[in-house]
């Protein structure tokens, strides 16, 4: 029986060691610049591949990353099992029932940002390939429908991590363009799944069982949205009953996303499809907590995705195979395609006009699911490894512009504050509910009292904004918003529970501050910025106990007054 022999296994854990080292403390400083942490784990393995340390030192990029032979087939391995785990991941953060509950404007903007990008990208590289560099063997409708699905996925972790980064992750805005990455991530891997399918054969037979691929590719997805969504539903509660917290739920998690994989692997789809829907089906249950979410995210995002993004550097030499005409060529046609699908989708569910032009750059990012889809096409032969690098160098750029392009569209014409929309008649020092339904109400009720808003126009708007996605930050905090049509002026509800409230945050901390802000249906920006200042005030990890100390609605507005100038110093 063969076997790793003691200097395999020491070489595999030095390699594995290194890399995921320098891949590490390189995304940590690519986060301190704001820029997606898999920006710096590229450029490790980048670092430790053919293109820097296999050009200084062949010998010892050889030695450490051999290229065949057992260890060659072990890095492998460990690769494919992260990116499984991080499919895994980025499924969870799929929340299917956001879709629903945010309505036709998400969908609106998920319908137009995945089918504009993938109807002019599949006419470009059907008509002019060559401009793509395409292979001569390759069959034109499977290179054509690859581009097409490169062109038109997204990046939902990247587009919510920059969300986050903004404070408007749970905003509004913040909500329409969740749904939309949402809903483009489950199209854009069904399609790819499908162009999987195909790469296999063109006879009789061949086509046979592309055709039994596809079918079952449909059914497993329809299963796993459906009755495989139900089964999980109902056995969350008994993994949580009777095992420990976060070990169950972790090991639940892992084990069925494993099977999923192993079962795509099996009908000719990779096994990254399988994983991705059945983290999807696990994300959708109400019975998953968001603190469950975050502990899972973090095991998987901080050991295993460094490990397979660095790998993706150890296989392309970055410098021998870029083409700058080439990464120019799809840099513009994904740039303008995506961020006029994007922008229409939401001009289209009648949104203004800078937000339409914000949630068009959110949707830009190509980001980590560009370069897998990238990666797979590859390993499949549908593209060249010059076509491959401008993918990567694409999916980078298009990550770190969104950012700032939103945060340049968003700054207010007028300098909405946080100060101005606070009021004494709308201070609860203590408040009386005890649960998260009732405790809005009892806020909405006391802004209604004061400036004579319609309580049940107001209170179902708020509710119904709660139940599509907990508006609890963390840090002891919640934001239940909602705009409204006939106000003049933002109001903001501030309400303090000592024994605090369950928001289903992701931390797992009560809320024991709650601000409920009320904004006009006319002037959404208004809503944006106050959400975006009570969020960077309580970046502070004092204010909460700050706040709990104040006895008045003077104490309180004169603590937030200064450290709101506190804040704007430190930006």
């Amino acid at each position: 029986m063969e076997k790793l022999t003691p200097h395999n296994i020491m070489l595999m854990l030095l390699s594995l060691g290194i890399l995921l080292g320098v891949a590490r403390v390189l995304g940590e400083i690519a986060q301190k610049f704001r820029q997606p942490a898999v920006v710096g784990e590229l450029l490790a393995g980048v670092l430790l591949g053919p293109t820097v340390l296999g050009s200084l030192a062949p010998g010892l990029s050889l030695f450490l990353f051999p290229q065949s032979g057992t260890n060659a087939i072990a890095l492998d391995a460990i690769s494919t099992l992260a990116i499984v785990l991080f499919l895994m991941v980025a499924g969870i953060e799929v929340d299917l029932s956001t879709i629903w509950k945010q309505g036709r404007v998400g969908l609106k903007v998920g319908i137009t940002s995945i089918v504009i990008p993938f109807f002019f990208g599949f006419l470009i590289a059907w008509f002019i390939p060559q401009a793509l560099g395409k292979e001569q063997d390759v069959t034109p409708l499977i290179f054509a429908l690859f581009i097409a699905t490169a062109m038109s996925i997204s990046a939902l972790p990247v587009i919510a991590k920059t969300l986050m980064d903004l404070d408007l992750y749970r905003s509004d805005l913040g909500m329409v363009v969740v749904s939309a990455a949402i809903f483009n991530d489950i199209v854009g891997w069904i399609v790819f799944a499908v162009v999987l399918g195909l790469i296999d054969g063109t006879s009789g037979e061949g086509a046979n069982q592309i055709i039994s691929t596809i079918v079952m590719t449909i059914a497993f997805a329809g299963f796993m949205f459906t009755a495989g969504r139900m089964l999980i539903h109902k056995m969350l509660p008994f993994v949580q009953a009777y095992t420990r917290w976060p070990g169950g739920e972790l090991s639940f998690a892992l084990i069925l996303a494993l099977f999923g994989a192993s079962f795509t692997e099996w009908i000719g789809i990779h096994a990254i499809f399988g994983a991705f829907l059945v983290g999807a089906a696990i994300g959708d249950s109400s019975h998953l907590r968001e603190r469950t979410r975050v502990t899972i995210d973090h095991f998987v995002s901080f050991i295993f995705a460094p490990v397979f993004f660095a790998s993706i550097g150890l296989k392309v030499d970055f410098v021998t195979n870029f083409d700058f005409p080439l990464v120019l060529t799809v840099l513009m046609i994904v740039c303008t395609f995506k961020l006029i699908g994007g922008t229409i989708g939401a001009k289209w569910g009648k949104m203004s006009f800078r937000a339409s032009w914000t949630v068009g750059f959110a949707m830009l990012s190509v980001g980590a699911m560009g370069i897998i889809v990238g990666l797979l096409a590859l390993e499949a032969g549908i593209i060249n490894h010059r076509l491959f690098v401008a993918l990567v160098v694409v999916a980078i750029i298009t990550s770190m512009i969104s950012g700032p392009a939103m945060r340049l569209i968003l700054k207010p014409a007028k300098a909405w504050r946080l100060e101005d929309a606070l009021f004494s008649k709308l201070f609860i020092r203590e408040l009386k509910s005890i649960s998260r339904r009732d405790v809005i109400h009892e806020i909405v009720q006391v802004a209604c009292k004061e400036f004579n808003l319609d309580l049940n126009e107001v209170d179902s708007l708020v509710w119904e904004r709660e139940s599509a996605l907990s508006t609890g930050i963390g840090k002891g905090v919640a934001l239940p918003h909602a705009r409204v049509k006939d106000l003049a002026y933002p109001l903001v509800v501030v309400g303090i529970s000592d024994t605090g409230i369950d928001f289903d945050s992701p931390d797992g901390r009560l809320a024991n501050i709650i601000f409920l802000v009320i904004t006009p249906r006319d002037t959404p920006d208004s809503q944006i910025t106050i959400l975006a200042q009570i969020a960077r005030l309580f970046r502070n990890q004092a204010m909460h106990q700050s706040i709990l100390q104040t006895k008045n609605f003077t104490d309180f507005l004169a603590l937030i007054k200064s450290r709101s100038a506190g804040s704007k110093e430190d930006e």
